[in-house]
């Protein structure tokens, strides 16, 4: 085989990862803009810059770019509370710390709140995500916390991090109905009062 036969067999997979990524990343802006019912693949593979065929060669549909994107947003998560962490930022403040870039952008903020609300749907692609998104938080607060001086003994580990979990889609709610006010602000105090990071009394 010639050089450049061998740089033509090559030369579709040698670029795949990049490809893949470039894709998700023009799911992830449909995703935000239109909401997974209403994106097409049509136009993900536009803002991609690849055809229809050569999308369809990498992923299998809208599902498969919907996982694939949103286990890259939680990784990018776990990643950036890491880098908060290690930069000594005080355990109350790293959630809110985390959701800034989600709360900066409203449009994108409205379509994860839709989405997660579709997910409930235990039928819905995403539905198990959700629920592993939560166990993983759980398993974050109880490894990284213990009980405030404020909290009741009457909550158990699983009752905080339902709190929180409801306050941080509560606070998403109230930062789209009137996003003047500030809403995230309220998650470091409401940390403080229902956790306190492990090591910190």
């Amino acid at each position: 085989m010639s050089d450049n036969a061998a740089a033509r067999r090559r030369g579709p997979y040698a670029t795949t990862p990049a490809r893949r990524a470039q894709i998700v990343r023009a799911a992830l802006a449909s995703f935000a803009e239109h909401g997974f019912e209403r994106a097409s693949l049509r136009d993900i593979a536009a803002r991609a810059g690849v055809t229809h065929a050569a999308l369809l060669r990498h992923f299998s549909g809208k599902e498969e770019l919907l996982l694939t994107a949103l286990a890259q947003r939680e990784e990018r998560d776990e990643e950036q509370a890491d880098r908060i962490l290690a930069a000594g930022t005080a355990g109350a403040a790293v959630l809110g710390q985390v959701l800034a870039d989600e709360f900066a952008d409203l449009d994108y903020l409205r379509h994860w709140l839709a989405l997660s609300i579709a997910a409930t749907n235990p039928a819905h692609p995403a539905h198990e995500f959700f629920v592993r998104r939560g166990e993983r938080l759980r398993r974050r607060l109880q490894d990284s916390s213990t009980p405030s001086a404020h909290s009741s003994t009457e909550l158990t580990d699983d009752d905080r991090t339902v709190m929180v979990l409801a306050m941080m889609d509560g606070l998403r709610i109230q930062a789209l109905l009137d996003p003047s006010h500030n809403p995230l602000r309220l998650m470091e105090p409401f940390m403080r009062m229902v956790i306190t990071p492990a090591g910190s009394e």
